[in-house]
């Protein structure tokens, strides 16, 4: 039996980003998807029209462009569309794959603070990404470059849109969560303390791997990123 790996990416991120895990995914019975979300194709791209259900809806296209097993990976801030995908269509994901990354709940935003004019988001300083929790660990200069060099504004609309859910039988899709700045531990002081994404994760039939490093785990680690996605797989 193939599988499909349909690989999302975080904010700011396409395609690209998931070049160096490619070549460890390179397997007789797995095919692999990498998408660039809309909004993100490039500088130009506009991105006053793209929502949540956008985000959604391409990731369930490329799910329903093969009839293989699918097994959906998600990245980061790409956490909650992932989520919901599993929502609309269930019955077509094997299993659901959270890089540094993890579910929210129904009428959950991951930036509910954004004003209605805001129509995207730039990448930040890295000073900036640091002081709001997100750990550059493992990323030296060059893989810092690339990073700035390739990212294009986020969308506004998927980031500030509450996640819509109706069907628990996301409830019953196996996920497999690689931690990698945020630790089993922290996941598990989530969860203790109420918050959305512990709450979540413990609803689910949840695998948890250690992968210590930076939030791109892609970049510093990509072989072992793969090893543990095909893991997961394979599960």
């Amino acid at each position: 039996m193939t599988t499909h790996l349909v690989l999302v990416p975080g904010f700011w991120l396409g395609a690209w980003a998931w070049e160096s895990v490619l070549p460890h995914l390179q397997r007789s019975d797995v095919r692999v998807t990498a998408l660039t979300l809309p909004g993100l194709e490039s500088l130009d791209a506009d991105r006053s029209a793209v929502t949540f259900d956008s985000h959604v809806r391409a990731v369930i296209d490329a799910v329903n462009a093969s009839g293989d097993r699918t097994v959906l990976v998600v990245h980061s801030g790409a956490g909650p569309v992932g989520y919901a995908v599993t929502d609309r269509i269930p019955e077509r994901i094997a299993r659901i794959v959270y890089v540094d990354s993890g579910p929210m709940p129904d009428g959950a935003a991951l930036r509910p603070d954004l004003a209605d004019d805001v129509t995207e988001i730039p990448l930040p300083t890295w000073a900036q990404l640091e002081s709001e929790g997100s750990s550059l660990d493992g990323l030296d200069a060059d893989m810092l470059a690339a990073f700035r060099a390739g990212a294009i504004p986020e969308p506004a609309g998927p980031a500030r849109e509450p996640v819509a859910l109706r069907d628990e039988r996301r409830f019953s899709v196996p996920a497999t969560a690689i931690c990698s700045s945020f630790s089993l531990e922290m996941i598990a002081q989530m969860t203790d303390a109420g918050h959305p994404i512990g709450v979540e994760f413990a609803k689910l039939p949840t695998t948890f791997v250690d992968l210590p490093t930076g939030h791109w785990p892609m970049w510093p680690r990509p072989k072992d990123l793969a090893a543990c996605i095909l893991d997961a797989a394979d599960a």
